[in-house]
């Protein structure tokens, strides 16, 4: 139950914040756009959030910690989306910047979303990747040699 609590508060304070709370105060004047725009956040927004539930579920089933630095899974999470792309996290949060975006369509949201990925980007290359390769070495080298870092690629078949 603890593990839950803590990826619960954890979820609340930092993607929440990121995710949900900045935008929203960033659009609070302001309607969504009629049209195409509303329709298209929606499966945007689901991704987004199906994506990280899937993550720290992952997180907390198979490395027993969390996403916050100083409560980091014991052992690599080589399962569910982590099968996929190695920064599921930031992904679906991006996704849902992407849906605020579409939905809203403001200079604000633009330059909130690339400061969003700029910094997500940084502390993945800079802190996250080598203090993954310091704690599980060769294990994190392999991985990190065959999952691609944001986006999934198409699995080649035998021959082409």
């Amino acid at each position: 139950m603890t593990l839950f609590l803590k990826n619960l508060l954890f979820t609340l304070v930092v993607p929440g914040s990121v995710a949900v709370f900045a935008p929203l105060l960033l659009t609070r004047v302001q309607p969504p756009v009629a049209g195409w725009g509303r329709l298209l956040s929606v499966p945007l927004f689901a991704i987004a959030l199906a994506l990280y539930l899937w993550s720290v579920w992952s997180f907390a089933s198979r490395g027993k910690g969390t996403p916050l630095p100083i409560d980091a899974p014991k052992r690599l999470v080589l399962t569910g989306p982590y099968l996929h792309i190695r920064n599921p996290m930031y992904v679906a949060v991006m996704s849902a910047l992407l849906g605020w975006l579409v939905a809203y369509r403001t200079p604000a949201l633009l330059l909130y979303a690339f400061g969003a990925g700029a910094a997500f980007a940084g502390f993945v290359i800079w802190y996250e990747e080598p203090h993954l390769k310091r704690t599980f070495g060769g294990e994190y080298d392999r991985y990190r040699n065959t999952v691609p870092r944001w986006l999934p690629r198409r699995r080649r078949t035998p021959g082409t």
